[in-house]
């Protein structure tokens, strides 16, 4: 029996050792005990600056020659009003734990503020910030013709999505976040789907595409809304399917030098080296500027230094709501902002709609006072603090922008016209 007992102890033993070898591995440059001790509430705001040394990332250069955004640095204090109560910005900015803050007003730097340790150089993680980028290369792909519609299913660019319910989802219900599949957004769930995903990507090194082919749809797509990051994840694999080449080379190609960024960036992915998968609902890293500079880019229409570099309409169509279940209000699942192809559009709009992602990512974008806004954060408690950040980014856009003309009485002038939420004409299509 002591035998048995000293066997038993020896095999629990190498079991432990085995259990946390795999848990810290020290013969890797990442660790589950890394990611896990660099993501806890304390530590946030360094975690989120330095992403690449504790994920596996893929490096996007910037050009040779980047020119920076012109400055006219002003820094007023500026004030809002928010359940009843008038806040300063800065107020805003402490209790949200931000860690940088940019205002552009005619695509000049007019507010520049670096915080909690970040400086102009900082790459700041965006989180789902990202989702807006990839949606911008399928707008990118239609303008180089390789789509012809965004009525086409995900399975005619990515084949490894063949025969599944998201390879049958068209592009147009995955940039509407309406592919009518089941699937667990909530990251503070044990056992919720995105958590299985980013572990998956992330800690196991599993192939992303794989895990989010095996999710099913439970009711038909383009009904309703339901903000699923597995979407984006499909969008990035028709993009990769597309320009044949990993999502961070398709970034630095089409966006991140045509634009003039001034900094390198990165896009985290499941395993380090060149066999990685971007982790396409997420994970870019880049300067403040930078973001900001993506911004003004929308606020033009798509078009930098005189070249469409979108379909003409596609900015319209994507940052407002397609479908009246897109719509802020009452109805709405998302309290205080609708929904449009990847950007989210605020309670009340008029002109307006924003990149966000969680912890308190945001590029807001004004069209009516021409401001673009860029803002990072490290804040655990964004999700209830999203009508006082949208108040706050109002106030920043209201300060520096330019004045709004009072409307028209009734009877006065043209009436106004929506623009359509059609389909974006293409003049030539690509290979499918």
């Amino acid at each position: 029996m002591r035998r048995f007992f000293i066997g038993l102890g020896a095999i629990i033993a190498t079991l432990i050792m085995v259990a946390a070898g795999w848990y810290y591995r020290p013969w890797s440059e990442y660790s589950p005990a890394e990611i896990q001790a660099a993501t806890q509430p304390d530590r946030l705001a360094a975690t989120f600056r330095d992403m690449d040394d504790i994920f596996p990332y893929r490096t996007i250069f910037a050009g040779d020659s980047p020119i920076p955004l012109p400055r006219d640095v002003r820094n007023d204090p500026v004030t809002f009003e928010f359940d009843g109560r008038q806040d300063s910005v800065d107020d805003w900015q402490a209790a949200s734990d931000s860690t940088g803050l940019i205002v552009l007003h005619n695509g000049v730097v007019v507010h520049e503020q670096y915080l909690l340790g970040s400086t102009p150089e900082t790459r700041h993680t965006s989180w789902s910030v990202g989702k807006s980028f990839v949606a911008t290369l399928i707008a990118m792909a239609m303008e180089d013709g390789h789509i012809a519609s965004l009525d086409q299913t995900a399975e005619m660019f990515a084949p490894q999505y063949a025969g599944t319910d998201y390879g049958q989802t068209t592009l147009r219900h995955l940039l509407m976040m309406s592919a009518g599949v089941h699937f667990n957004e909530d990251y503070n769930a044990p056992d919720s789907d995105i958590r299985r995903l980013f572990l998956g990507a992330n800690i196991y090194g599993q192939n992303i595409d794989t895990l989010v082919g095996e999710i099913e749809r439970d009711r038909p797509a383009g009904q309703d809304l339901q903000y699923v990051s597995a979407n984006t994840q499909v969008l990035s694999a028709v993009i990769r399917g597309i320009y044949n080449a990993p999502l961070a080379q398709v970034v630095e190609t089409k966006i991140w030098r045509p634009l003039g960024m001034v900094g390198n960036a990165s896009w985290n992915q499941n395993i380090q080296g060149d066999n990685g998968m971007a982790i396409g609902y997420c994970c870019l890293n880049a300067r403040l500027e930078d973001y900001a500079r993506m911004g003004q880019f929308y606020l033009q229409d798509g078009v930098w230094d005189g070249q469409r570099l979108l379909p003409e309409g596609w900015v319209t169509m994507a940052t407002r709501p397609n479908a009246p279940f897109q719509e802020a209000g009452p109805a709405s699942v998302y309290p205080h902002r609708g929904y449009g192809l990847h950007f989210w559009v605020p309670e009340n709009h008029d002109g307006e709609y924003f990149m966000a992602g969680v912890y308190g990512q945001y590029v807001w974008v004004d069209e009516r006072r021409h401001i673009v806004i860029a803002r990072t954060a490290a804040d655990t408690t964004w999700g209830p603090r999203t009508a006082e950040s949208i108040s706050a980014m109002r106030a920043l856009a209201a300060h520096y922008g330019d004045p709004i003309a009072v409307p028209d009485l009734p009877g006065e002038g043209e009436p106004a016209t929506g623009p359509e939420t059609g389909e974006i004409p293409v003049t030539e299509t690509g290979d499918e």
